[in-house]
């Protein structure tokens, strides 16, 4: 979930074994291909809720980035890192609340169907990503993390397939609405709290 995005931004540097890597690798071609799925999907269907579950594969996706090369780099490096991430993440998920705006304005009701499949093609995704990640769930806090963003991902799709099921048995845009004011108010809250922890850590470095 975007609450997840600050899971493994700050971890002090650490080897990563070869195996670890690899996976990473994947997740994070798994989850940048997911984020242009559920964009283009989101804007095709006309569901928000799609747009704001894209959130959820940006902030992973950025993680996984982070993970892989400034990781090992210093504090500063990390901490200008995880600032460009947090201000796009709530960059972004200001403009899906602007677009849920917009939306409820207009009225237009969102089309459940490619609503329904994204958000089960994205459950498989986050699925298939937490099992690879499976085998690290119980090493050091950074792996851990990791693992758990990616299970706790799923929360997100399942609530997008919900309301592509509302949309379609009360014929509403309510439920797509909702359900994408939620998510990215998560967002930008994440978004707040890795952008303060940055400054805090940048503020350190300066010292």
């Amino acid at each position: 979930m975007p609450g997840c995005s600050t899971c493994h931004d700050h971890q002090p540097a650490q080897s990563v074994s070869p195996t670890y890597k690899k996976v990473l690798w994947v997740a994070l071609v798994v989850n940048l291909g997911m984020f242009i799925v559920e964009v283009a999907s989101g804007l095709k269907a006309g569901s928000v809720s799609l747009l704001a579950d894209s959130l959820d594969f940006f902030g992973d996706a950025a993680n996984y980035a982070v993970s892989l090369f400034v990781l090992g780099m210093a504090l500063s490096i990390r901490a200008k890192a995880a600032l460009v991430k947090g201000a796009t993440l709530g960059i972004f998920g200001l403009g899906v609340l602007a677009y849920t705006t917009y939306r409820l304005w207009t009225g237009q009701i969102p089309e459940p169907l490619t609503m329904g499949v994204v958000a089960v093609l994205a459950l498989v995704a986050n699925v298939a990503v937490a099992l690879m990640l499976y085998k690290w769930r119980e090493g050091d806090s950074n792996m851990q993390s990791v693992w758990l963003c990616s299970r706790n991902d799923a929360i997100g799709n399942v609530a997008v397939v919900a309301a592509a099921g509302l949309v379609a048995w009360t014929g509403s845009a309510w439920p797509d609405l909702a359900v994408a004011v939620l998510m990215a108010t998560l967002g930008i809250t994440a978004a707040r709290t890795i952008i303060a922890q940055a400054w805090r850590e940048l503020n350190q470095t300066s010292v």
